[in-house]
């Protein structure tokens, strides 16, 4: 079979000369071969018939029943470790050579069957570019001055970049309030 390079470069040369033979040469390959993709007028991959079966014996066939039930039982087991413990077990039905097949299918199998993978979006905070504020009624605390409540809030802000935060108390007193009983705050030191 030939590479996509080679293809593109026997088509183009063969658009330009028209001669089978330089186009082959040029492309570096038969010209048997140059006629029958020139005569197809498909690439290689699109040629190649696909096919469903096996090509050779399941190298796997004896131990990945055992396999399967121990994975699912715990999804989390190293592939390595489960194949060497399986090894162990039927020493007669593996070969050290069959270890990175093994390994191939056992991450199919998490793929397919195994747990989820966390989804994690990273935050990437610029400098001098977000503040983050968070405003807490703290008249829940019940605190009295000279026996009177003194109804207030907590604001708390943090610059997310350098994680610098600072608290200050403001007042909720009943004058600043708006209608439909939203507060208006008032900033205090």
């Amino acid at each position: 079979m030939i590479t996509k390079q080679q293809y593109r470069k026997l088509m183009s040369e063969y658009q330009e000369t028209g001669n089978v033979s330089v186009s082959a040469m040029k492309a570096g390959m038969s010209r048997p071969t140059a006629q029958k993709y020139l005569k197809a007028g498909q690439p290689p991959q699109e040629l190649q018939g696909k096919h469903t079966w096996r090509t050779r014996e399941d190298p796997l066939e004896e131990i990945w029943p055992q396999a399967l039930v121990m994975l699912e039982e715990s999804p989390d087991l190293e592939a390595k470790a489960l194949f060497e413990y399986l090894g162990e077990r039927s020493p007669w039905a593996v070969q050290e050579k069959q270890l990175r097949t093994f390994q191939r299918r056992v991450k199919v199998w998490r793929l397919q069957h195994g747990p989820d993978k966390e989804v994690f979006f990273p935050q990437d905070w610029e400098a001098g570019r977000a503040i983050q504020l968070d405003w807490t009624n703290a008249n829940e605390l019940a605190v009295t001055i000279s026996g009177q409540p003194y109804e207030h809030q907590l604001c708390h802000c943090v610059l997310p970049h350098s994680n610098w935060d600072w608290a200050t108390r403001c007042l909720d007193l009943p004058r600043f309030r708006g209608q439909g009983g939203r507060s208006q705050r008032r900033k205090t030191h």
